[in-house]
């Protein structure tokens, strides 16, 4: 096994959600989630066609309240008038059950619902409000992902779990006990699901935790009591690069050991933030890891006392940037072109060594070494670009190097 593998892939049961696939051999898929409130049609839509252009494959709403339900019809029309082809998944909560049943046409219209075994009511209300919302998705063919939150646990289950625990002749801690209840919390519901007559291809499980240590520990449990697929993210993972860092941290750790069929960044978006975010932080981790391809890799030096000028910095800055507006004309034109990996390194310390390992690299001057910068295409040197016009000069290059190379995929 090389140093870029990952652990093989647990063997979990594929669910159709939408147009999307997800378990079983297929990629990991990315989701996301709107922050508008649904009610509001237009902006709803919008975000979600934001969502899934920036390559979120499966996007939540909240389906809260009536108004709420009864605008998801009109989202779904609205979005294929946008020519969005998207799963929309329905979040609901305390009241999903009574949403569900006065809102056929809502019911219809969504792909998936989410449903937290730890909001849906207590004892025989419970039961009863789970079945109503399984019932319904029967009766429209949906799959349902039941979604355990560390912070909104089942409290009868959690208390009698603790009881036996302090029962037991060896007491775990109280933390363990926690772990073992969200576990059993995503697998008793699943169990009952199965027993309404909903089958293991229309059920997905997450356990939610807010700390890194805690995720991994639950989902460890849970994926090795159970096939069926796995939806991974922090329940509440911070703003900034404390959200990136600790989302990362979680799931790399999972994903790594082969866990987890769909993954969620949950960033709080900084005031005024891009909601797609999210989006590119999941596509990003999915792919640095060897996971999927998304986008080229644009590989750059940190900078260092070698390399004073800002030139390297700007120019890995423009050619990112010029990357990613190609990117929709690419993947029409040339598919395949996701797995390019571009390098463009600030000295001649690692940037022939970097330009070489890359497709395309080049390695530009450091402070007082000679005003040229050799190009390397996979991995020996073909030409030295000199002069003011050496960014515009590599571009052109990138474009002819995908043209030639996945331009013939299309005969």
């Amino acid at each position: 096994m090389g140093f870029s593998a990952v652990t093989e892939r647990r063997k979990s049961i594929a669910v159709k959600i939408g147009s999307v696939v997800i378990g079983g051999d297929h990629p990991i898929a990315v989701q996301s989630m709107t922050n508008t409130d649904t009610a509001d049609v237009e902006a709803t839509s919008r975000q979600v066609a934001e969502l899934h252009e920036a390559g979120s494959e499966l996007v939540r709403i909240t389906v809260d309240r009536s108004e709420a339900a009864a605008a998801v019809p009109h989202i779904r029309d609205r979005l294929s008038k946008m020519g969005q082809d998207v799963p929309l998944i329905g979040d609901f909560h305390y009241i999903g059950h009574t949403l569900l049943s006065d809102h056929p046409a809502c019911a219809e219209a969504l792909d998936k619902y989410r449903i937290n075994p730890g909001n849906v009511g207590f004892g025989a209300k419970r039961d009863r409000n789970f079945s109503a919302m399984i019932d319904t998705a029967l009766k429209f063919g949906k799959p349902v992902r039941i979604g355990v939150n560390w912070g909104s646990l089942d409290q009868a289950l959690l208390t009698r779990l603790m009881d036996e625990n302090a029962r037991s002749a060896n007491p775990a801690d109280a933390r363990s006990v926690m772990h073992e209840t969200v576990v059993q919390s995503a697998l008793l519901s699943a169990r009952r699901a199965e027993e309404l007559g909903l089958g293991a291809d229309k059920i997905i499980l997450s356990a939610k935790c807010s700390e890194v240590q805690d995720l991994i520990a639950v989902y460890r449990v849970l994926a090795g009591r159970c096939a069926y697929a796995l939806h991974l993210g922090l329940t509440e993972a911070g703003m900034g690069s404390k959200g990136i860092v600790s989302s990362a941290a979680g799931l790399a750790v999972l994903l790594q050991e082969g866990i987890g069929d769909t993954i969620r960044i949950s960033l709080t978006p900084e005031p005024n933030g891009e909601r797609t975010r999210e989006v590119l932080v999941a596509q990003e981790l999915l792919q640095s890891m060897g996971l999927r391809a998304f986008a080229p890799m644009v590989i750059a030096c940190p900078g260092c006392g070698r390399t004073t000028s800002t030139k390297f910095q700007e120019m890995a800055n423009t050619i990112q940037s010029y990357v990613r507006t190609r990117q929709s004309d690419w993947r029409r034109d040339y598919p395949g072109f996701e797995q390019l990996q571009l390098a463009v390194m600030g000295c001649i310390v690692n940037g022939p060594g970097e330009s070489k390992h890359a497709d395309i690299g080049i390695s530009l001057p450091g402070t007082g070494e000679i005003s040229a910068a050799p190009i390397y295409i996979d991995g020996e040197k073909r030409t030295t670009l000199r002069g003011d016009r050496i960014t515009e000069q590599f571009l052109t290059i990138i474009e002819d190097y995908v043209a030639q190379r996945w331009g013939a995929s299309k005969t």
